[in-house]
């Protein structure tokens, strides 16, 4: 069977390896809500150009700049989410971190302790001779 120390340290990487999940996928909403507002900027303006077929399509032109008002909305929320779970997650892997560097001085603690005895129980059989 595996030590706790042993486990726990599974368990940081795995943490670890959620917690940049989270990020990942936080920073690419953001992107997206980014790039779905600057297209949103990008189609307003051109519907104020001179010369723009907005006068001939306007409805067109509204719905695009309607769908990508929603994309930045829905990315923008996605992304709060996704912060909510990077931060717990954040947390979660600072408490297991704790918990194997606790482990991990117990187990350094407990062979240094027992390296002393041994060396105590050789030093009284070779007092004993």
């Amino acid at each position: 069977m595996t030590s706790r120390k042993e486990r726990l340290q599974k368990l940081v990487k795995v943490q670890g390896q959620l917690k940049a999940l989270h990020e990942t996928r936080h920073a690419a909403y953001l992107v997206t809500a980014t790039a779905a507002g600057r297209e949103a900027a990008e189609l307003a303006d051109r519907f104020d150009a001179e010369g723009s077929l907005s006068a001939m399509f306007p409805e067109i032109y509204h719905g695009r700049i309607g769908k990508a008002l929603a994309r930045r909305q829905e990315n923008t929320a996605l992304a709060r989410l996704e912060a909510e779970k990077l931060a717990a997650a954040t947390a979660r892997t600072n408490m297991v971190e704790k918990a194997y560097r606790q482990a991990r001085r117990r187990d350094e603690r407990d062979s240094a302790d027992r390296e002393r005895l041994d060396i105590i129980e050789r030093n009284a059989a070779q007092d004993d001779r």
